[in-house]
């Protein structure tokens, strides 16, 4: 939210770029970074969803016009000029501040007030109707905390739709620049809730499957089309789909004793999230099938040296670090981080919706196989009679 004053003061600007013109080489070793300190911080200013007060616009427009002129050169206004009087006094007080000084004092400036009108931890859950997600906001990073600990955080036909549903707000709202999905207790997910295939009375098998197939395309294609940075905090161990959406996130930070398994073909099923052609392009195809074919459990470490994530802490310092890296990216301007993003990414969306349309419907089909119906109801038993 860039004053009118402050974007007028750009006209301004003239006689600095015809001296950048006559001495291009200096000029540029002098002007650029201040420059980019500046623009950074304009950026940061778009989460202000409110005026911040005459007061504010004035230590701004100061330390604008010094970061981007130097100390000021005009005339002071008349007496009944009370706005350009003002306007004058904010700058001519600066005196002799250099330029990276100025733009210094700007993006802390603007920080302060971002961090003023943003809420350190606001949390939204049952009042928006998410029953098994907690959703917090820290200085503009949405966190969503999947919130079944008793259930390992395993994932209901409810809590793709909730989780769809935040993402698409966050993609969408200024005050939001990126997105960190963690999970509560000792998990970070065990995947599919079973529960999900259950068939009623008033349903068929293949009716399950179809709806099924919609849901996960459309929870899938909702990490594939997030356009601001994707940080996933894995603290503790994951499974199927909360394993294979980690490559379509852009960052992944986990603890020791984190856990990766998919274990489709125990189950008789096929990847999803992607992970037929995101694995073997992070992995190489000899360890993505050995994940993806026969189900092995990776360790936190051999999944950082596999690249499926960016960094591993130790257990005792694991919420430490994961704060650091919140307010990390908190402080960094917003649309760059997208637009980088989007560059990084961008070429592959349609492509990696195309790919996750037919895991899709190769897992339609294998839902209703026989062979599937026969490994699912294997694995039940099995985890009935190890409950008795």
């Amino acid at each position: 939210m860039i004053t009118a004053a402050i974007r007028n003061s750009v006209r301004q600007l003239q006689s600095v770029h015809r001296w950048q013109r006559c001495y291009p080489a200096y000029s540029q070793r002098m002007f650029s970074s201040h420059v980019d300190v500046i623009e950074n911080a304009k950026q940061r200013l778009d989460q202000l969803t409110e005026d911040p007060g005459n007061e504010a616009k004035l230590k701004l427009y100061g330390l604008y016009k010094q970061a981007m002129i130097g100390p000021c050169n005009t005339k002071k206004p008349s007496a009944f000029n009370f706005v350009g009087q003002a306007k004058w006094n904010a700058w001519n007080q600066l005196g002799d501040i250099s330029h990276a000084d100025a733009a210094q004092q700007y993006s802390q400036y603007v920080n302060d007030l971002v961090k003023e009108a943003t809420p350190a931890d606001t949390i939204s859950d049952t009042s928006d109707g998410y029953q098994d997600l907690l959703v917090t906001n820290s200085n503009g990073v949405r966190i969503i905390t999947l919130n079944r600990p008793a259930k390992y955080n395993a994932i209901t036909l409810q809590m793709y739709k909730d989780l769809m549903h935040v993402l698409n707000t966050a993609g969408s709202d200024k005050s939001v620049t990126a997105v960190v999905l963690t999970g509560a207790g000792m998990f970070y997910s065990s995947g599919n809730d079973l529960s999900n295939f259950a068939i009623s009375s008033e349903t068929t098998p293949q009716e399950v499957a179809a709806s099924s197939r919609v849901l996960l395309r459309e929870f899938v294609d909702s990490f594939i089309e997030f356009p601001k940075p994707l940080i996933a905090a894995v603290n503790g161990p994951a499974l199927g789909i909360m394993v294979t959406t980690l490559t379509l996130c852009d960052l992944v930070y986990c603890c020791e004793s984190a856990t990766f398994h998919t274990p489709f073909m125990q189950l008789g099923q096929s990847p999803e999230g992607c992970s037929s052609f995101m694995f073997p392009k992070v992995m190489g195809y000899s360890k993505a099938n050995e994940i993806l074919l026969l189900g092995h459990k990776m360790s936190a470490a051999e999944a950082y040296s596999n690249n499926l994530v960016t960094r591993v802490f130790p257990d005792d310092q694991y919420e430490s670090k994961i704060k650091e890296i919140i307010d990390k990216i908190a402080s960094l301007p917003p649309k760059s981080l997208s637009k980088t993003k989007q560059l990084i990414r961008g070429l592959e969306t349609s492509f990696l919706k195309d790919v996750n349309d037919k895991e899709c419907a190769l897992l339609e089909e294998r839902w209703t196989s026989d062979e599937c119906i026969a490994a699912v109801m294997k694995f039940l038993e099995r985890k009935r009679s190890q409950q008795k």
